[in-house]
Parts: C-alpha cells; sequence; structure tokens
C-alpha cells in the first residue's frame, strides 16, 4: 500500500512540474526572445502576460485535428503521441534529490537513453506520415541530425560511466562530491579534456532536441515548418510539448553528469533547489542561444559532427581510458 501511495505521488508530482515547466518555458523563451531583439514579447494577457501559456493552450484544444487527404492516418496520429510519451517517461529515473526520485534504477543513464532515441523515430513517422514533401525532407533531415549527435553524445556519457563505475544516475551524482572542483566537468585527475566533454555533450544535447542553430528540421523559412507543416491543434502542441520536455531532461542529464546534481557547490546545504538552479541556468542558455545565433546549413551541422564531434569524444574515451589506467 505505501509503494502504491508513493508511485502516486510521484505520478501527480511529475505531471504538475512537467505541465508547468511545458506552459511556462513558451512564455520564458518568448519574453527571453524579446528582450534579447529589443522587442517586448506577450504582455497583453495577464501581468507580464503569464496568462498567455493558458490561453494559447485553450485555443489548441480549441481546434479540429484535421487530417490531410493524402496523409497516412495512422503514422500521421500516432506521430506526436511517440513524440510525447517518451518524453515523460525519462522523468521517472531523474533524481532531483539525494531521496526525491520516483524510481531508482541501476541503469537509469541505460534508460534514458533508450527512450531518446524513440524521438527521432517520431519525426520520421511525422514526416513521412504527412504526405507533404517538405515534411518528408524535414524528417530525414531530423534523423539524420540525431543519428549524428547521438554518437558523441553516447561516447561522451560512457566516459562518467568509466570515471563513476556507475550507470545509476544517483551514484553518479553521489560520487561528484559537495563542492565544485568535485564535480565532473573539473575531473582533471581523470581526464585533462573533462570541460570540453562537457561542452560537447552540451551542444548534442542542443542538437537533440532540433533547437536552433540546429533546427534544420523545422527550418520554417526553408521547410515551411518541416515535419510539423501538416499538423495544427493539439497535435501540434505535443510537439512543441515534447520538445520542451526533451530540453528538460537534457539540462537535468548534463547537470547530473557534469555539474554534481543536487549537490551544492559551496558544500552547505545540498537539495534540489541547487538542481532546480543548475538545471534552469542551462535552459536558459538554450533560448540564448536560439535567440542569438542563426541557424547553420545542413552540411555544416553534420560536418560538425562526424568531423569534428565524434572524432573529440573518441579521444576523450581514448584519454580518460589512459588516465584510469595509469593514475
Amino acid at each position: 500500500m505505501n509503494e502504491l501511495i508513493r508511485v502516486v505521488i510521484y505520478f501527480v508530482g511529475i505531471a504538475a512540474f512537467l505541465g508547468l515547466n511545458l506552459a511556462y518555458l513558451g512564455w520564458v523563451e518568448r519574453k527571453g526572445a524579446g528582450h534579447i531583439q529589443r522587442r517586448t514579447g506577450p504582455k497583453e494577457v495577464g501581468p507580464f502576460g503569464l496568462l498567455q501559456p493558458l490561453a494559447d493552450g485553450l485555443k489548441l484544444m480549441s481546434k479540429q485535428l484535421v487530417i490531410p487527404d493524402s496523409a497516412d492516418k495512422w503514422l500521421y496520429m500516432s506521430a506526436p503521441v511517440l513524440a510525447m510519451v517518451p518524453a515523460v517517461l525519462m522523468f521517472v529515473a531523474i533524481p532531483w534529490g539525494e531521496e526525491i526520485v520516483p524510481r531508482e534504477f541501476n541503469f537509469g543513464l541505460l534508460m534514458i537513453f533508450a527512450f531518446a532515441s524513440v524521438a527521432g523515430l517520431s519525426v520520421l513517422m511525422a514526416g513521412w506520415g504527412s504526405g507533404n514533401k517538405y515534411s518528408l525532407i524535414a524528417g530525414t533531415r531530423a534523423v539524420s541530425q540525431s543519428v549524428a549527435y547521438e554518437i558523441p553524445m553516447l561516447i561522451t556519457a560512457i566516459t562518467i560511466v568509466m570515471i563513476t563505475g556507475s550507470m545509476d544516475l544517483n551514484e553518479i551524482v553521489r560520487q561528484q562530491g559537495d563542492y565544485f572542483w568535485k564535480w565532473n566537468i573539473f575531473r582533471f585527475d581523470k581526464s585533462i579534456l573533462m570541460p570540453l566533454s562537457f561542452l560537447v555533450f552540451f551542444i548534442c544535447s542542443m542538437a537533440e532536441t532540433n533547437r536552433a542553430p540546429f533546427d534544420l528540421g523545422e527550418a520554417e523559412s526553408e521547410l515551411v515548418a518541416g515535419y510539423m507543416t501538416e499538423y495544427g491543434g493539439m497535435g501540434f502542441g505535443l510537439f512543441m510539448m515534447a520538445e520542451y520536455a526533451n530540453i528538460v531532461i537534457g539540462c537535468s542529464l548534463t547537470t547530473i553528469l557534469f555539474l554534481g546534481g543536487w549537490q551544492s557547490p559551496i558544500g552547505i546545504f545540498p537539495g534540489p533547489h541547487w538542481f532546480l538552479l543548475k538545471m534552469y541556468f542551462l535552459i536558459w542558455c538554450f533560448v540564448w542561444i536560439r535567440w542569438t545565433y542563426p541557424r547553420t546549413t545542413l552540411w555544416g551541422l553534420l560536418n560538425l559532427s562526424w568531423k569534428y564531434l565524434i572524432p573529440f569524444s573518441l579521444v576523450n574515451l581514448l584519454v580518460t581510458a589512459l588516465f584510469i589506467k595509469v593514475f
């Protein structure tokens, strides 16, 4: 009975946290874009536009779901759901604090990467099932991008597993200690390349969520709206919510693997507030970069991964193995 109550409490907590973040990260992004580009952003609906996400949600839910005549009905309708479900399931393994984790798995890192790989399939299904040439081009772009950036991201995660000897996310955080110089980003005793490993992982996280300057799968100036061209109402809404959920997951995983999770940088009062502070700082960096840098080209996007990030991540893996063996 106690286990059932625990599951219900965590389910409600995840639903509330996810709903609040998915609603207001859109507001943060629009306000951030406004200030960065010298505009005001949302301001009419509620004070400072704080009720704008609610208005947008009601608008999307009230719209009719129209299926194009040329679309494959089942693929078209399944794609938004397949994008959203894995994004929600990944929250089960995220440790927000020492004891604040819905379910602790000794293979939590592997579980998150397994669910994350499904996101590329949902994008391809959306592009193919829409029966639109622009959507199909965008779907193939997004899948090639996902494959290219999953490789260095996974290799970098393997170096963390080598350092800690565990795929348990809680254990990875515990081994990083209470002070910032013990975090994996500064573990020069394990590899001199760890700060650059953090940068590679962060870039890959941004590319995996199809964010500018890596939003070649959406590319509204070239492909209308990419794989989401034919989607409206809650079909479009689920894709957008999945994107923000993946941003939260990516920043949470970066915080866990490199920035000490819930550990305090000054050694006092560790807890979930430190985790959230680090996570939201990384999310703001996502917003900042999106509205500061222009979109790259497709070839530049793929060359960055295949020519630079993958070779570097392999070198880092070998250097880490050498440090562990020798020192």
